[in-house]
């Protein structure tokens, strides 16, 4: 794992008692998502990442697994470099 992808995990798994929440595990899928939890991963990455979610980017595929939400946070950093 790199080191967004271990910063994602140790965020989202304060949430998900007992779970190896694995990096291709879909969140959602698993029941681990409500829409308190979607804000706080949103502000999480907006923060942590000094980055802006816009709403186009507020879609599940998009944060539906770490490696999915890794590489939003890869796409929107490479453009900030630009």
């Amino acid at each position: 794992m790199n080191e967004i992808q271990i910063q994602l995990k140790t965020f989202i798994s304060k949430f998900f008692d007992n779970h190896d929440l694995q990096p291709d595990e879909d969140i959602f899928a698993l029941g681990f998502v409500n829409s308190m939890f979607a804000m706080q991963l949103v502000l999480f990455v907006e923060q942590e990442f000094q980055i802006a979610i816009e709403n186009e980017d507020l879609e599940f595929e998009n944060f539906r697994t770490i490696n999915s939400i890794t590489n939003l946070i890869e796409r929107k950093t490479a453009i900030l470099v630009q």
